[in-house]
């Protein structure tokens, strides 16, 4: 069996397996509460609790696989139409989700299970309140006591039983044969198929599992209700088809569509799906054998009367699925996140490497080892593009959580608000993915709180009771942008301007844009809300969302129209690790800027550009604005001859910096700032350059806020207002 590594290492996989299955269903459930039940959604709920259930049973968790039984019994009556899903049924089982989910979270933190079928008797009484009590969905369609029977003078019919036996059967103490034998007693068992794809290598085989599947005929008298009686014991434990006599076409090629993904053959999906036999098949092959070239299978089956023509092409569907999904599989490779951030360290530390030994390859003016080392940069440089994308992950996962965060809030609320997502296949770093969910939150909840009117308020201004919330992301020039948007009353600069006064933020003199006015709602404290709720109302969440995204190296940006809505805007680095980097210098003192944020590079001319450390620059008939690093820094070296304008763009704003020399581009692995530099303004981080000197990155968007403000400052002249705030020295 399995030592005790082995078996920590199989709890780790089933702990991440259960928050994936957890995550799905939940996003089923939600999936059916907005729409009329589908079938496939129903059948993938049934599925992931299933597996939940049968894995948690593996580890004895029998707390958690109690109460996962009683959910997939509701799922299974209602996947079998007996029941029909309303609300109450979907909260029920949205909030047993949940237990189980923090008991997931719960056995990672401290390995020990909870009994949560005792803690949360009353969810769990209410499960079984919902399977047991609810009226069945075609219950009024026959009389209930009325069981047609088969007139004595027919002819016995034909049943076509189809089983698939979970893995635990055999340690519940039932034994698969006995199943056929006591079918035999009712009748004639004319035809079996046995199912053993699954069986394991013999290494991996573990004799109290079961691995196989039947597909069988039985000839009898008996109604349908005294077939299912011989699995009375075992609904729990085996998936179940009966089809009826003189059963339709389609009654098998659905259930060719539900056989398990193992084989890829024609005539082994038709065989297993019972419509066709071994000896049909043989007959049929060698017919094909016979004939040059040979025919295709499926035109010697149907030309022969042996099947028919659609049930060949729904087979041949069904033959590429399960290809297109090995080939999928086979393509599919989990890694833990510890390993790939190892990765990516090592990653980093050869691009340092590699960029010192060219800088010694250059002062040594050896051109073979320049070649040699020009190769090694190369390769250098496709290891890492290869590395960083192996961290790309679909942002799609995270928008989908919040779907139950907006069914859940607009019922608390008592609004009808819908989510809209877009863009859910947009990738970036999983390192962003993870700690954007918190700040997306905040916006969702203000939006869902603040900016969706009530139903009332919503018919008098002429829009729809019902509101609508839109998550939407995409590439942006090397950026990832995140936007949350509303049609809701939209913010109010009166109001906003108000509470600044109220605060001291601004004075009434201050001449400030709406936008600018926007930007204060990001202030510690600040809020508008005339109550606080359990959602919002505390001035606390929009300060906590800034500050998420500044340590993201990110910006966020809001535009909005009174009466029609709200959009924020989050621009996001595609990644934290590794960027592309373009290298200056002011003085002795090397800078980097992100080669995404730069547009160009022009000579400077005193003549254009003054002395003063903020100004404008004509571009092309446009002001545009300058800095002198130099000045802005506080650096105190000889001004050389000659200074260039590298112009860098971020987000639809502009702006040049004045600075001594330009170095060329280099990939750059991003080292944070220690503790002691937290303070510094308008640097984000540190690169140590192949030189072992260290490099400082400019913060584009601190930077381009810092100038703004100063450029526009009515209080001082621009000179004066670079000595009235602190400053980073580089």
């Amino acid at each position: 069996m399995f030592d005790q590594e082995q078996w920590e290492q199989l709890l780790v996989s089933f702990l991440e397996e259960a928050k994936e299955l957890i995550q799905n269903a939940e996003t089923a459930l939600l999936a059916l509460d907005e729409q009329a039940a589908d079938e496939d959604t129903i059948n993938g709920l049934f599925r992931a609790m299933h597996t939940l259930k049968g894995s948690a049973g593996l580890f004895s968790l029998d707390s958690f696989v109690r109460f996962a039984h009683q959910m997939e019994n509701l799922i299974m009556r209602v996947r079998d139409g007996e029941l029909s899903l309303g609300e109450e049924m979907v909260g029920a089982l949205l909030q047993a989700l949940d237990v189980l989910r923090s008991e997931i979270f719960s056995l990672e933190a401290s390995g020990t299970p909870s009994a949560i079928d005792e803690m949360h008797a009353d969810l769990l009484s209410l499960l079984q309140k919902l399977a047991g009590n609810q009226v069945p969905v075609e219950a009024t369609e026959a009389p209930v006591n009325v069981e047609r029977q088969p007139a004595p003078a027919d002819p016995p019919a034909s049943w076509h039983i189809s089983l698939r036996f979970d893995r635990q059967l055999l340690q519940y103490g039932f034994d698969p044969a006995s199943f056929v034998r006591y079918l035999g007693k009712l009748g004639q068992v004319q035809h079996i198929y046995l199912l053993h794809n699954d069986m394991p290598a013999w290494a991996d085989f573990q004799a109290e599992l079961c691995y196989l599947g039947l597909e069988l005929d039985l000839k009898t008298e008996a109604s349908k209700a005294d077939i299912e009686s011989v699995f009375e014991f075992i609904q729990e434990l085996a998936q179940i088809r009966i089809l009826p006599p003189d059963s339709k076409v389609e009654d098998y090629l659905a259930l060719i569509e539900a056989l398990p993904d193992e084989k890829d053959r024609l005539g082994e999906i038709l065989i297993a799906s019972g419509l066709l036999t071994e000896k049909e098949l043989y007959r049929s092959l060698q017919k094909q054998n016979e004939q040059t070239p040979p025919p295709r299978i499926g035109d010697v089956l149907v030309e022969a009367g042996a099947v028919p023509a659609v049930a060949v092409d729904v087979a041949l569907q069904k033959q590429q699925q399960i290809r297109e999904q090995k080939q999928h599989d086979s393509a599919q490779l989990k890694i833990s996140a510890k390993k790939m951030d190892e990765l990516i360290n090592l990653v980093g530390e050869l691009v340092i490497a590699a960029a010192g030994g060219e800088t010694l390859a250059r002062q040594q003016g050896n051109s073979a080892i320049q070649e040699a080392m020009s190769t090694i940069n190369q390769h250098v440089e496709q290891i890492r593009e290869v590395a960083l994308r192996l961290r790309m992950v679909e942002i799609g996962d995270t928008f989908m959580r919040f779907h139950r965060l907006v069914r859940d809030t607009s019922k608390e609320l008592n609004k009808e608000i819908q989510l809209h997502i877009s863009g859910a296949e947009t990738e970036l770093d999983k390192t962003v993915v993870d700690k954007i969910a918190d700040p997306l939150t905040h916006l969702v909840r203000n939006a869902l709180d603040h900016g969706i009117e009530p139903a009332e308020e919503r018919v008098q201004a002429g829009k729809s009771s019902k509101g609508a919330v839109k998550l939407n992301a995409f590439h942006e020039s090397g950026n990832v942008v995140i936007e949350v948007q509303d049609d809701g009353r939209g913010l109010n600069p009166g109001r906003i301007r108000e509470k600044a006064l109220e605060k001291g933020l601004i004075t009434p003199a201050d001449l400030i844009s709406d936008q600018a006015l926007y930007q204060l709602i990001f202030a510690p404290g600040f809020s508008t809300a005339d109550s606080i709720s359990n959602l919002s109302g505390r001035g606390v969440g929009m300060d906590v969302v800034k500050r998420s995204i500044d340590a993201l190296r990110g910006t966020i940006e809001l535009d909005s129209v009174m009466g029609k809505g709200c959009c924020v805007r989050i621009r996001l680095p595609l990644t934290l690790a590794i960027i592309d980097g373009f290298l200056i210098s002011v003085g002795d003192t090397p800078l980097v800027l992100p080669l995404e944020s730069v547009t160009e590079c022009l000579e400077a001319r005193h003549s254009d550009i003054g002395d003063r450390t903020y100004s404008y620059l004509e571009l092309r008939g446009k002001p545009l604005p300058i800095v002198r690093l130099r000045e802005h820094f506080g650096v105190g070296s000889k001004k050389p001859q000659r200074e260039n304008i590298v112009v860098v763009r971020q987000g639809k704003q502009q702006m040049g910096l004045v600075v001594d020399n330009l170095l060329g581009e280099q990939q750059i692995v991003i080292k944070p700032l220690g503790a002691l530099f937290e303070h510094l303004h308008d640097i984000s981080g540190s690169s140590i350059l192949g030189s072992g000197h260290v490099a400082l990155i400019l913060d584009i968007p601190g930077l381009q806020k810092r100038v703004h403000h100063r450029l526009n400052s009515v209080t001082a002249t621009p000179c004066d207002t670079a000595q009235s705030e602190p400053r980073g020295r580089a």
